[in-house]
């Protein structure tokens, strides 16, 4: 959600000409999706990192605003917190050699970036939640914040839907626990994630965006890096349960009756980009009612694809792990499936091969003749992203003809042979293809991901007699040297071995 807000008070008159825009900016959408002229599905993707900053300790870094004005690039913007920035990398088609070029330019770019953040005291760490991460870190009096207006307005937004503070209980497997409350959305900026843009057209959002849906669980499973949280062991990604909760503006009575919280998996499969914009619209109060000077009507009559920026900021409020995107570039409108379940890290080779096995699947999945979604019910998709954000490389997920499965077994038996044709369609080549798939073959060989490598380092660590502060930092030593080198993550040897 990237849209500046004014302030952080209206009244009630605001509110309710808020909601009459945003109404007519939907009209206008629906008329454009019948009339006009939207980029075509090209392969165009897009990608952003979130990142941490962390200390000469390896605590938390709150000093995003130095470490931005060191790195000046328009590449690097703010995040929530003061220990988080994020990296935006410009679009770019995949086909041919360009997955080797993207990971080039993300290297070269983390690196510069890094040798000038060290300048200002602070290291860049890509990792799903920080290890030394604790609730005092992100306390309402600690200063977590970002010096940045929209952040500000959304927090107040939040905690005043919400009536009192967030509640956050989280379980892990294991049986460790951790239940505290909170009086801001501080614990959502413990979550850092890679997000996935996939350009589609019109005719074809529906299905690339069920076919993000089914692919859910199985990609969380594999790619989990998020262990931790305030020295608990909870879920292998545990940045969904605690990204969910920490954002839930719907008091306890309002959750029992079933109204829907701004952060879901979803409720059915779209016919559809309209289903979503316009369940937006009907079931979710805004939160920064911003008002534009745009004539949605008068833009479009003339001929130039209007901002819609009511609706657009009302959809940026609204964090669906998979969300539509409407955006407007170069004179034409354009429409995105934005994944956002993935977390950062651990490497950049990590980060390209997860995004070229969810591109190769998601575009033959969303061409096939039989598609996925059909054969499958919401509920099981659903189920399978819960329990792979819990459970990972050991969840067992449902998936047709395979009943209950491991996500290596599904990924080495049925995935990843329609991630090579998917992306063979999209025009990357055989080398390029074996070698980021590779990697994924490699690691659910190994079954050994961001989350499992962290979970047994710090057993290593206890085993060897440190507490568990002790083995978090020590494990937190050995990940950002490995992060560094840019081996795949499934390489990265264990303490003793």
């Amino acid at each position: 959600m990237g849209q500046d807000v004014s302030g952080n008070e209206w009244s009630n008159e605001q509110r309710q000409r808020y909601r009459e825009k945003v109404l007519q900016n939907l009209d206008v959408f629906e008329r454009m999706l019948v009339s006009s002229s939207f980029e075509a599905d090209e392969g165009m993707t897009g990608l952003e990192i979130e990142l941490n900053l962390v200390d000469s300790d390896l605590n938390p870094s709150f000093d995003n605003a130095a470490v931005l004005d060191a790195i000046d690039s328009s590449a690097f913007q703010t995040e929530l917190a003061k220990f988080n920035i994020e990296l935006n990398v410009d679009p770019r088609v995949i086909e041919g050699d360009a997955l080797y070029r993207l990971e080039d330019d993300i290297r070269a770019g983390l690196n510069a970036a890094r040798e000038r953040a060290q300048r200002a005291g602070s290291d860049i760490v890509q990792i799903g939640i920080l290890p030394t991460l604790m609730t005092h870190h992100v306390a309402p009096d600690s200063g977590w914040m970002s010096a940045n207006r929209r952040y500000l307005a959304l927090n107040d937004a939040m905690m005043a839907a919400r009536g009192e503070d967030m509640y956050i209980d989280i379980a892990g497997s294991t049986g460790e626990r951790l239940a505290f409350y909170s009086g801001s959305i501080g614990p959502e900026a413990a979550c850092t994630s890679l997000q996935l843009h996939v350009q589609v057209a019109p005719s074809n959002f529906a299905a690339y965006w069920n076919a993000a849906q089914a692919l859910s669980g199985v990609l969380i499973a594999i790619s989990a890096n998020s262990p931790f949280l305030c020295g608990k062991a909870l879920w292998h990604e545990t940045r969904i349960p605690l990204f969910t909760q920490a954002t839930d503006t719907r008091p306890i009575e309002l959750a029992n009756q079933g109204v829907r919280p701004r952060v879901g998996f979803g409720e059915r499969w779209i016919t559809s980009i309209f289903d979503l914009f316009e369940d937006n619209v009907r079931y979710f109060p805004a939160l920064l009612p911003e008002l534009t000077d745009e004539d949605p009507v008068s833009v479009l009559a003339e001929g130039v694809p209007p901002e819609l920026g009511e609706l657009r900021l009302h959809n940026g409020t609204i964090y669906r792990w998979n969300r539509p995107i409407y955006d407007t570039h170069g004179g034409k409108p354009h429409l995105r499936v934005e994944n956002r379940i993935l977390p950062a890290g651990p490497t950049v080779a990590d980060t390209i091969a997860s995004a070229a096995f969810y591109y190769g699947a998601l575009r033959k999945f969303a061409t096939v003749d039989r598609p996925v979604w059909t054969q499958m019910s919401f509920q099981a998709a659903e189920t399978n992203f819960r329990h792979g954000a819990r459970d990972g490389m050991f969840a067992r997920l449902y998936w047709p003809s395979f009943n209950a499965v491991s996500p290596d077994e599904l990924v080495l038996r049925h995935l990843l042979p329609l991630a090579h044709e998917g992306l063979a369609d999209l025009g990357v080549p055989t080398h390029v293809r074996d070698h980021y798939l590779g990697i994924i073959e490699a690691r659910c060989l190994a079954r050994q991901n961001g989350a499992t490598w962290q979970l047994e380092a710090v057993r290593r660590h206890e085993d060897a007699g440190a507490d568990r502060l002790g083995a978090l930092r020590a494990m937190f030593a050995d990940y950002i040297e490995r992060m560094h080198s840019n081996e795949p993550v499934h390489t990265w040897a264990l303490p003793g071995d």
